[in-house]
């Protein structure tokens, strides 16, 4: 019998996550559009049934990524003020989603109640409330961190090299004369823009 029977006839020989490691090297390589069951099957040369066995739908697996995404954020040597560490925690966010092809469009619409999803948004909701907010203002500031930070990377995981490019060509003076005026400011700068918003966002917490 080879190998690869083996591991096809018993599937408990492979972990669950083995299959989410593979996935996310599948999702490195080729990006979002082409991962599924049976690419990751084929990077591990196995049938898709064995993968399925692990992880039972692909819906279950993206979840099951995300949440690994998430698993590549440190919590050592964060601020001791608590805005200060909310605003770190937002930042590593964004970089444990930029450390993977389409990783902001991975996670975007996934919601895994998984341990590294559950531990980030249980410190930021901590400095939150140690920062002054209320329950249901920490709460909903989690939230909007959250999504500025998925649609904010998604777009700059997305956006094409001539953007910039394009958009001073659209922007004729005498059609739309306000962009023209901020066209500078438009260009793609993401971590200032990503600064920019994170700070508007947390300048509502009473301090």
């Amino acid at each position: 019998m080879t190998k690869k029977q083996m591991v096809e006839d018993a599937p408990s020989q492979l972990t669950r996550t083995a299959v989410i490691a593979a996935a996310l090297h599948v999702l490195d390589e080729r990006g979002l559009d082409s991962l599924s069951t049976r690419a990751v099957a084929d990077r591990l040369g196995v049938r898709m049934n064995t993968v399925l066995w692990h992880v039972k739908t692909k819906a279950r697996m993206l979840e099951l990524m995300a949440d690994a995404v998430l698993g590549g954020i440190r919590y050592d040597s964060l601020p001791d003020t608590p805005l200060e560490r909310a605003r770190e925690l937002a930042a590593r966010y964004r970089r444990a989603l930029l450390a993977h092809r389409d990783g902001a469009a991975l996670v975007t619409g996934t919601y895994p109640a998984e341990p590294h999803t559950l531990r980030f948004a249980d410190h930021l909701v901590d400095a939150l409330l140690k920062a002054g907010a209320d329950e249901q203002r920490a709460a909903w500031t989690a939230w909007t961190v959250t999504y500025f930070a998925l649609g904010l990377t998604q777009e700059e995981q997305a956006a094409p090299e001539e953007s910039d490019e394009r958009l001073t060509r659209a922007v004729a003076p005498s059609t739309y004369p306000a962009l023209q005026r901020v066209l500078p400011h438009l260009r793609q700068d993401f971590e200032q823009r990503f600064t920019f918003g994170l700070q508007a966002i947390l300048s509502r917490i009473p301090t």
